[in-house]
């Protein structure tokens, strides 16, 4: 029996690299953007409710905008990312950050708004339908244990205008989780040159090597453990609270090294497609257009 699933949209990013607003940066024939093509596929895989984590500041033109596409067709409801949720005596401390917190603190927001099992994406990304029913299979059987990671080939989801984070997998026979190294990645050749953000050794590795792009799959038992994990975090930073990011991989990192949860690696044939930099939207509208002339989609996207 098909269980409620809800999609959770980090986009309260700033789109520094970008340089604006890329959640809302027009890719359609008719001014779709990215995230209006991720909620199509999530509707059609079964997903039956979506929840935007946001900036405040970003209300109106969310809902003037993607919210008032999307509504008529899914449940939609909106979270905040502030740091409202953080003891007091750390928010004085946090006051003159700009960027938020990070993706687990964004996360972390939304805990009021999901009882349900659900998958995060980020909003800048595509991600292609096969993810999404491989998400939904994933959270039909889904348990407070054993969490999932839809997975790429990293040839799949490379810029050819330069460096892009990735979460590197290594995995074993029975595609558990066993690592997930946030790292810098740029294309080389024929190979990959990979830079860990823990700052251990760059090395190259092949475009089959098999990466996290955020599409993750929970159960809410996530909310109570980032509780804890945010508390931790606090802690370990307070001297410096400025720059330093609460990261959902790092989290799952820490919890497969502690063997509290699992993580299931589910792999997708989909291509990733993304705005990472300007020069990347000529590419991804011309692969949404192939991806209508083919069918996929049509050209007026919720007509």
């Amino acid at each position: 029996m098909s269980k409620n699933k809800t999609l959770l949209i980090m986009a309260a990013g700033m789109g520094s690299r970008f340089g604006g607003l890329k959640q809302i940066e027009p890719i359609g024939p008719n001014q779709e953007f990215l995230i209006d093509y991720s909620i199509y596929d999530a509707i059609i895989a079964g997903f039956n409710k979506v929840v935007f984590i946001i900036k405040k500041e970003n209300y109106d033109i969310f809902r003037e905008t993607i919210g008032k596409r999307v509504e008529p067709h899914i449940k939609t409801e909106y979270v905040f990312q502030t740091n409202d949720n953080i003891p007091l005596k750390y928010q004085e401390k946090l006051k003159d950050r700009e960027k938020p917190l990070g993706t687990a603190h964004a996360i972390y927001c939304a805990k009021d708004k999901i009882n349900e099992p659900f998958a995060i994406i980020n909003a800048d990304d595509f991600y292609g339908r096969d993810a999404y029913i491989k998400a939904a299979n994933s959270l039909d059987k889904i348990d407070d244990d054993n969490y999932g990671l839809i997975a790429y080939k990293l040839g799949n989801t490379l810029t050819p205008n330069g460096s892009a984070k990735r979460g590197v997998c290594k995995i074993d026979d029975n595609n558990n989780l066993i690592s997930l190294t946030e790292s810098n990645v740029i294309l080389k050749g024929d190979l990959v040159e990979v830079s860990p953000l823990d700052g251990s050794k760059s090395f190259k590795t092949s475009k089959d090597t098999i990466v996290s792009m955020n599409f993750l799959t929970f159960t809410p038992s996530l909310f109570p453990l980032l509780e804890t994990k945010l508390q931790e975090f606090l802690e370990k930073n307070e001297a410096d609270l400025s720059k330093c990011e609460f990261l959902i991989p790092i989290v799952l990192n820490e919890c497969l090294m502690e063997k509290t949860k699992k993580v299931d690696v589910i792999k997708t044939t989909a291509t990733w497609y993304g705005i990472t930099y300007k020069e990347d939207k000529d590419l991804v509208v011309k692969s949404i257009n192939n991806l209508i002339k083919e069918g996929i989609y049509k050209q007026n996207l919720w007509s």
